[in-house]
């Protein structure tokens, strides 16, 4: 690393200390208070989607836009209309989201097992592929029979992540601010 770049990450350790402790709060909240966690996460979802729908909008303006207009308008009406919905009713917005999930699993599932069986005579350790395939359908057709365990259990994954992002975050941080950068 370069002189000038070890003394800026070495100054900036609190950023990642800030990161790491709120994803300890998050983790720990949704954890607490999973439905409320999830029904707070869509609507973050649903103010993401209407900022990047009005983002799109303005750059319909834009001259040097990469995409298509009408794709662009088509993409930025589609944000807008999820951000209004998801705002407005996070609580079915979520339960709409889980459902997607669920039959994406199955979708996913079936996918994974033509996969394996495609490429059984190219690779060793197919069987793992088609295995994976074979637990995302059964797991979507769990979440479908018994929604609020699979909305249960989704939360919980994701607060459990959220505290280990935390905690690596919060260590990375403290090790940062004690880096000393090797003099050659």
């Amino acid at each position: 690393m370069e002189a000038g770049t070890s003394e800026e990450v070495r100054r900036s350790w609190w950023v990642s200390v800030l990161f790491g402790l709120i994803g300890i709060v998050f983790g720990l909240v949704t954890l607490a208070k999973p439905f409320q966690a999830l029904v707070a996460m869509a609507w973050a979802f649903g103010i993401v989607a209407l900022a990047d729908g009005i983002a799109s909008l303005l750059a319909l303006f834009d001259k040097r836009v990469a995409v298509p207009k009408a794709l662009l308008l088509f993409y930025a009406l589609a944000s807008i209309a999820f951000g209004v919905i998801a705002v407005a009713n996070p609580k079915a917005t979520a339960g709409i989201l889980f459902l997607m999930l669920s039959f994406w699993l199955i979708v996913a599932g079936v996918f994974r097992i033509v996969f394996a069986i495609r490429v059984r005579k190219e690779i060793v350790g197919e069987w793992l592929i088609a295995l994976s395939g074979v637990l995302a359908i059964v797991l979507g057709i769990l979440f479908l029979r018994n929604p609020a365990t699979g909305l249960f259990a989704t939360a919980l994954w994701i607060g459990a992540g959220a505290l280990v992002y935390g905690v690596a975050h919060v260590v990375a941080g403290l090790r940062l601010r004690k880096y000393q950068p090797k003099s050659d």
